[in-house]
């Protein structure tokens, strides 16, 4: 069973940067997608950032060139930089894992976690 635990989340001023972790257990993380979603109260969730296996990332446009997915398939986390923080960043932030193993696709997800960008 794989599990996701988000951190780094909090309050930051506009204009402030935060970075996110999320570290897999189980032996997958090296073979998995990984991604960020958000979810603002009453909205649905959406995809922030994308990291296939091989490191290919792409964004959400409206983070583009504010923030930067990686991964460190040593140490089975993935992570979040956000820089440049806007109001409208504020939410839950959840860590989503996608791999394809004996015939078939799973994917797993973290438990979230809040970041609130105000002043």
């Amino acid at each position: 069973q794989v599990q996701l635990v988000e951190s780094g989340g909090g309050l930051v001023q506009p204009g402030g940067s935060l970075r996110l972790s999320c570290a897999a257990s189980g032996s997958i993380f090296s073979i998995a997608a990984m991604d960020w979603y958000h979810q603002a109260p009453g909205n649905q969730r959406e995809l922030v950032a994308h990291i296939t296996s091989g490191g290919n990332t792409n964004y959400a446009d409206s983070v583009k060139g504010r923030f930067t997915i990686s991964r460190d398939n040593a140490k089975n986390t993935v992570y979040l930089q956000m820089n440049s923080l806007k109001p409208e960043d504020t939410s839950v932030y959840y860590c989503h894992a996608r791999w394809f193993r004996n015939l078939r696709w799973y994917d797993a997800w973290g438990q979230g976690t809040q970041v609130t960008v105000s002043s």
